[in-house]
């Protein structure tokens, strides 16, 4: 046991991992070790002599477990990030087990006991906003934990969180499997339409698969430029079916587990005394309740699909034009779109591409936080990390290190889809200081040869990622449980989607956004086309996010006992919402992994747009100021938002920067919905 590299203290660089020492094997033995350990903690804080106290409760249980977390990470991130079937394996056998752990300290009636007194008298201790916050979030943790129950529905409580954690696990390993498994080989004669670039990267995508010549993958990055440029409409046909249908394979359908989570969601939050799943998870959010999400979304529905069905007549004439089919499937909005972008609005996505480089853009997003936090990088490649592709940047601010950021930026079988943050270690003081080690996933096509040239999306994804990756960063607070990001889902989501403004700002585009082969600065009037063309497909892109929200909140707001069929309510919720079949759904019930894939955002897809209207209003700030970067409020961004955590009511905290409460016209303004 003692050779278990999960059990020592690392003094690797930073602290980080040992990757090259670490095996599935070691992770089973070292749980077995730390949920003891751990528990023995908890135990010990119950078995105090003295009278309960704000140290001797919320502080401890703050610094109480972190062997534990440490190792939890480094599981979540490598099942994430670079999975095998063994880890994989580890996953399955530990989920229910870390659920069971989870409910042994989050209903440990005698350290509850003392919690509850300290939190009954929490007006009378002279705490500070950052102390009472961290005591509020650490009772109501427990209280929606099942801390209250007793007896039987104590029992039933602990054993549906662990069946949900074995469900959630298996949907997403589902979900990779699915994208892991799918390529469509290209022939010579399968290329018509498709830019140097595409090819480029799909003849990479088949060496890192083993296999000949050029592929097509599951990666986003690899689909909507797939169906943007190919002229092969059967082939188009072929990967938008496979896109839209990951998690319905004969093999591993998702729409059973999909039914059986969403039982044991309505059991959970009736245990608890809500109605429905939807009120027990947003009443910890911003919104409070499901009726403030769907007055947002009432302001956005409507406009959005009467923005579509204007793009759709001009997609129609664009296709007529064509000579193509006027009656538009989905497999032809992403073409179509791209023709009448170049014939409106002069913007072709290809002639986009050589500017926006990724290193050059790693570079830009370092640039625009130097400039408005004062935060330097220097690469370190001397630190072993757990894949090639991954990099890792030393972070300082004020002349001093402040933590660790690692990138990691391409897509693999290996690793799940889509693009988000985590970390490896929280910020924290409590105990000690802590470092932060921040990481960003993407999944970018890899070029074959040469640089890795992104599309405007792609840049928009990797400044959004960063946003959340300051959030960690900057955090600058005394308790791991209130380090940024762990804040409302529904808030967390500002500091990502703000920064993605500042990848439009001339100064940034000016210095980073350089040719590729001649170095020359993208044009300012390629610049002004961008911005021109920034409505356009609002409807088609605002329908798609909305349709997943709505389904997503129609889910949870039942109450099934035996939970719903999901292919009969998602056909139903689409005639009834009308959603327009062309456009579709970001994600589909069987892969849509935001909901089903853990409870982060289940009852809450709606926290990108929400967040947007906070977004918006922010961004509006520096505009009003005339400077992107103006200094003042650059600083109030830091020690309201980036640096801010959860130590403040997030109300308060928007307020203390932009000086009132969001309002939705900006948003609306934004997308083009007014």
């Amino acid at each position: 046991m003692n050779a278990n590299p999960l059990l020592q203290d690392w003094t690797t660089p930073y602290q980080l991992p040992p990757f090259d020492q670490i095996r599935p094997e070691h992770f089973e033995p070292a749980f077995d070790v730390l949920f003891a350990a751990h528990l023995a903690q908890i135990d010990a804080l119950a078995a105090l002599t003295e009278a309960p106290s704000f140290d001797n409760t919320a502080v401890a249980f703050d610094r109480s477990g972190l062997p534990l977390d440490r190792v939890q990470l480094l599981l979540d991130n490598l099942t994430g990030s670079e999975t095998s079937p063994e880890l994989q394996e580890v996953e399955r056998r530990m989920a229910p087990r870390l659920a069971d752990h989870h409910s042994a300290i989050y209903m440990h009636a005698g350290f509850f006991a003392r919690l509850d007194a300290v939190h009954q008298q929490r007006h009378a201790l002279g705490l500070g906003e950052e102390q009472l916050r961290l005591l509020d979030l650490i009772h109501r943790d427990f209280v929606r934990a099942g801390a209250k129950l007793r007896g039987a529905a104590r029992a039933r409580y602990a054993a549906v969180a662990a069946q949900l954690a074995e469900l959630t696990t298996a949907f997403s390993q589902n979900v990779l499997a699915d994208e892991a498994e799918y390529a469509l080989p290209l022939g010579d004669d399968d290329l018509a339409g498709l830019p140097v670039f595409l090819v480029d990267s799909a003849r990479a995508a088949a060496e890192a698969r083993q296999r000949p010549g050029r592929t097509i993958t599951l990666s986003r990055s690899s689909v909507v430029p797939f169906l943007t440029f190919s002229a092969r409409r059967d082939l188009r046909e072929q990967v938008w079916r496979a896109w839209t249908g990951r998690g319905e394979h004969p093999r591993r359908d998702n729409r059973p587990l999909a039914r059986r989570i969403l039982a044991l969601r309505v059991e959970q939050a009736q245990l608890l005394g809500f109605a429905n799943y939807a009120d027990y998870a947003i009443a910890n959010r911003m919104a409070g309740a499901p009726a403030a999400v769907h007055a947002l979304m009432e302001q956005v529905w409507e406009p959005a699909k009467a923005r579509f069905e204007a793009e759709k007549t001009m997609l129609r004439e664009e296709a007529a034009r064509l000579g193509e089919p006027t009656a538009i499937q989905p497999w032809d909005w992403f073409y179509l779109a791209e023709k009448v972008r170049i014939a409106r609005y002069a913007l072709d996505d290809a002639e986009l591409k050589p500017y926006f480089s990724l290193d050059n853009m790693i570079a830009a997003m370092f640039d625009v936080a130097g400039r408005l936090f004062g935060v330097s990088f220097i690469e370190r490649r001397d630190l072993k990390l757990y894949h090639p592709d991954a990099r890792a940047w030393e972070v300082s601010r004020a002349g001093r290190i402040i933590g660790l950021f690692l990138g990691d930026n391409f897509a693999r079988p290996s690793k799940r889809g889509g693009a988000w943050m985590s970390v490896y270690r929280s910020q924290a003081r409590n105990g000690g200081e802590a470092l932060p080690i921040v990481v960003n996933n993407n999944n970018f096509a890899k070029a074959g040869h040469g640089p890795t040239l992104l599309s405007f999306d792609d840049v928009r994804t990797l400044f959004h990622e960063f946003g959340h990756g300051l959030h960690g960063l900057l955090s600058d607070v005394e308790y791991r449980l209130l380090a940024g990001p762990n804040c409302p889902w529904d808030y967390v989501e500002l500091p990502s989607q703000l920064l993605e403004n500042w990848a439009l700002v001339p100064a940034v585009l000016e210095k980073h956004a350089r040719h590729v082969e001649t170095g020359a600065a993208i044009p300012a009037e390629l610049v002004a086309r961008i911005k021109n063309a920034s409505l356009f497909n609002q409807g088609f892109e605002t329908v798609r996010y909305a349709a997943s929200t709505l389904i997503d909140l129609a889910l949870h707001q039942r109450a099934d006992a035996d939970g719903v069929d999901i292919a009969a309510f998602e056909a139903a919720e689409r005639e009834r919402l009308g959603i327009p079949p062309e456009a579709g759904m970001n994600h589909r019930p069987p892969h849509f992994g935001h909901i089903f894939s853990d409870d982060g955002y289940a009852a809450g897809y709606y926290v990108y747009i929400w967040a947007e209207v906070l977004e918006a209003e922010a961004f509006a700030a520096f505009e009003e100021a005339g400077d992107p970067f103006d200094a003042a409020l650059a600083d109030k961004l830091y020690r309201h938002v980036y640096s801010a955590g959860d130590a403040r009511e997030q109300r308060a905290a928007f307020r203390a920067f932009r000086g009132r409460d969001p309002e939705a016209r900006e948003m609306l303004k934004k997308r083009g919905l007014l």
